[in-house]
């Protein structure tokens, strides 16, 4: 699809500590603002792609900053293929393996040479996919709630006209997550979809024994209730559960999701741009998901997610937690409970003057 030749003159990176609007409370550990690396690739010929990456804390943003500045030294006067530029690294750093930072860092490299092609030719990258722009729809992902407290954000997802909602839970006793979702589910009414997520905080055994006593308030799933890479006790609790496990969101690109469809691990997935490999990786991967029929959900990055899932089999939902918009331009709207996706390229602009304020 890619039909504009393009040659990378430079590629910068910034860190931020952007304001989250809702900071997140998590099982395993709270987020209170979002840590961006935000990427850059200018052209010879003119365009600028851009996207960025999450470092889930601010410790990871210096060393994220350096080593994709490295890498910039290898990228330079190299055509702007993204499928090129990725198969190149990857066998560079195929001896030390590519998880966690260097992953990170690629991935975000990858989305942003879709957005320069896109830009480049004026067209959306669900286009260059050989899509097209389409609502998605979504479901409003929060932290750890309290139904009092939290009532009216709540309400304002309804009123948005999300059909779905995930909360966080898994901090306390079996009594404390019934009386959470209990309450939600009081607020939300019996046709809103209610999805919940342990963050890998319990074992097996505990896990299906919380599963068994929320199965009740009619949820969507339970996502990551055991530790990711216990693929053996994500299969043991599926096939007990009452309700759909969802995993996903901490494999790294397509081995991962190789063994853990072949593991059973899962009745759905929600893969994460940033971990699979950018566009490129994505679009390598989710044809395991089509054969397994398995449905797949986006895991963060709205507005790239929004370019991905209309070219993707099996597409269930887009996680809606803004991570950005704070220093974005124009950040994607939520219409009708849906997100759709906007160009050119990844439709995403920088607002120059809150990056400013927020440079770490």
């Amino acid at each position: 699809m890619l039909e504009s030749a393009l040659t990378i003159r430079a590629l910068t990176a910034r860190a931020v500590a952007a304001p989250l609007a809702r900071p997140l409370r998590t099982a395993s550990g709270d987020i209170p603002v979002s840590p961006l690396l935000l990427v850059d690739v200018a052209s010879e010929e003119g365009p600028v792609g851009r996207a960025y990456v999450f470092g889930y804390t601010t410790l990871t943003l210096r060393a994220l900053k350096a080593f994709l500045e490295d890498v910039a030294e290898v990228v330079r006067g190299r055509e702007a293929s993204p499928a090129a530029v990725y198969d190149d690294l990857a066998a560079r750093f195929r001896l030390m393996g590519r998880q966690g930072l260097v992953g990170m860092a690629l991935s975000g490299l990858d989305m942003a040479l879709w957005d320069l092609q896109g830009r480049a030719q004026g067209r959306s990258v669900a286009e260059l996919l050989g899509g097209q722009a389409k609502p998605v729809p979504a479901y409003d992902s929060f932290g750890i709630v309290d139904p009092a407290a939290d009532g009216a954000a709540l309400e304002r997802s309804v009123e948005q006209g999300f059909r779905a909602i995930k909360i966080k839970i898994g901090v306390g006793d079996l009594a404390w997550d019934v009386a959470r979702v209990a309450g939600v589910r009081e607020i939300i009414g019996p046709d809103m979809r209610l999805m919940v997520d342990y963050n890998q905080s319990l074992t097996a055994p505990e896990a299906l024994r919380r599963i068994r006593a929320l199965a009740r308030f009619d949820l969507e799933w339970v996502e990551e209730p055991v530790p990711a890479e216990d693929l053996a006790g994500h299969a043991r609790i599926r096939e007990a559960s009452p309700v759909p496990i969802q995993t996903g969101e901490n494999w790294w690109f397509g081995h991962d999701m190789a063994h853990a469809l072949a593991a059973g691990a899962c009745d759905l997935c929600m893969p994460d741009l940033m971990k699979m490999g950018g566009v490129t990786g994505w679009l390598r991967a989710m044809g395991q998901a089509e054969a397994a029929a398995v449905p797949v959900s986006s895991h963060l990055f709205i507005e790239a997610s929004a370019h991905v899932l209309p070219v993707t089999p099996l597409a269930h939902y887009l996680e809606y937690l803004d991570l950005a918009g704070a220093v974005l331009a124009d950040p994607p709207p939520v219409v009708d409970g849906a997100v759709t996706a906007r160009g050119p390229g990844l439709g995403m602009d920088w607002d120059e003057a809150a990056v400013a304020r927020y440079l770490v």
